[in-house]
């Protein structure tokens, strides 16, 4: 088949997903079955608006792959039935026979959805998705792309704001940072893998995958207090208790257009949590919510993540000019030590309506603390390990005031 390649980015952005379109535009240059390669302004929206953009000449591919935030405009736009009419037109209008996604669950959703579209309506049409997302909780591949650098984030925010934290312990106690993630806690896990010693940060750590009690919690705050004098707390945006009634959030939660839970600030888990430290242990509480910086900040890209962003962009458009169709990259772990990985493929229709939760065996017995398994599957993700802090040794002086 021969024609035009659109290249879509959907979803939230990740500090990689343009590293997969640089790799997509390289090996598209390889491939005589591709006119020219389009690019659509904010996902499917920017191609029922027929606005598009030719990616086909110059472009300086390494900066590209470190630039953060979709550099196409990213979109969260529902497919409609009443849509797919003026889809097919602009395709056809276009002569567009490729289609690469790059995204997440909602995004795969679409692609499949496109791809049996393209089947009813006899169009010659291949589609292909491309994972992307910092949750890392896309079924059917090892990790996302993107989730490696978010982790190196918050691994590094939860070091370093923790010794900001024990700096401060006359006067502040409690630090909750709450990460990113819905309902997976691969994320608030991910703040543990730079902790070396039990009085580094995160003290303790909460995930949606582990129902949560709140007079435990007080409970392990207070314990963990007495011990340090201080307690550095990362919670999951999406904890819920064990009827499933999410912490902190009130009664009639937004949502987005794919049906899911929009965290707002100050109505969020950490508030809720640091007010309860407040008034059940008189203890001074803070709230940490990096939020949106952890998925584009450039700066803690994980060069591993970067790599492989890249290749999962390359065997998405190698396998479109192999005239194959209605299926997602995947990255498939070989080896943890030492680390490798290789690409792979699976059918979108065994992605979509799936999602990867952190397995229990990740955590501790009480909850509160990843376990070696997860460090060994997350710690090669996040890159080179930056050198350990320094804590000045207790060389007390005698004191000569009585």
């Amino acid at each position: 088949m021969r024609g035009v390649l659109l290249i879509m980015q959907s979803g939230g952005s990740s500090p990689v997903i343009n590293a997969t379109l640089a790799g997509a535009l390289a090996e598209a240059q390889r491939h005589n079955c591709f006119h020219a390669v389009y690019g659509a302004r904010h996902g499917v929206e920017g191609v029922l608006s027929e606005t598009l953009i030719d990616l086909s000449r110059e472009i300086d591919l390494n900066a590209l792959a470190r630039t953060p935030a979709a550099a196409l405009g990213a979109s969260r736009h529902k497919l409609r039935d009443e849509d797919y009419e003026r889809l097919f037109a602009a395709l056809r209008a276009h002569n567009v026979r490729f289609v690469l996604q790059i995204g997440g669950n909602g995004s795969m959703f679409v692609c499949h959805r496109i791809a049996q579209a393209a089947e009813a309506l006899s169009y010659p049409l291949l589609v292909a998705g491309a994972p992307k997302t910092i949750d890392n909780d896309i079924a059917g591949t090892d990790h996302s792309p993107g989730y490696g650098s978010a982790a190196r984030f918050l691994a590094l925010a939860a070091r370093d704001t923790g010794r900001d934290l024990e700096a401060m312990a006359t006067f502040d106690s409690v630090s909750i940072l709450e990460a990113m993630g819905r309902d997976a806690g691969w994320l608030a896990a991910s703040s543990a893998l730079l902790r070396h010693e039990p009085e580094d940060a995160p003290h303790l750590v909460y995930v949606p995958e582990i129902p949560f009690e709140e007079d435990r919690f007080l409970e392990a705050v207070s314990a963990v207090y007495s011990c340090l004098g201080r307690v550095f707390v990362v919670i999951a945006e999406g904890l819920r208790d064990a009827v499933g009634v999410p912490i902190g959030q009130e009664a009639n939660v937004a949502v987005d257009s794919m049906g899911r839970p929009i965290f707002t600030l100050g109505a969020g888990v950490s508030a809720y949590l640091a007010r309860r430290v407040r008034e059940r242990l008189s203890l001074q509480a803070r709230t940490l919510r990096p939020g949106l910086i952890g998925r584009a900040l450039s700066a803690c890209l994980s060069e591993s993540d970067v790599s492989e962003a890249w290749q999962v962009g390359v065997e998405a458009v190698r396998h479109l000019a192999q005239d194959r169709t209605d299926f997602m990259v995947t990255l498939e772990r070989l080896s943890s030590a030492p680390y490798l990985v290789r690409t792979g493929t699976i059918p979108l229709e065994q992605v979509f309506n799936r999602e990867k939760r952190l397995p229990r065996a990740y955590m501790n017995e009480a909850g509160t603390m990843v376990t070696s398994e997860f460090i060994s599957y997350a710690a090669p993700l996040i890159g080179e390990t930056p050198p350990p802090l320094v804590r000045l040794p207790p060389r007390s002086i005698p004191k000569k005031l009585f």
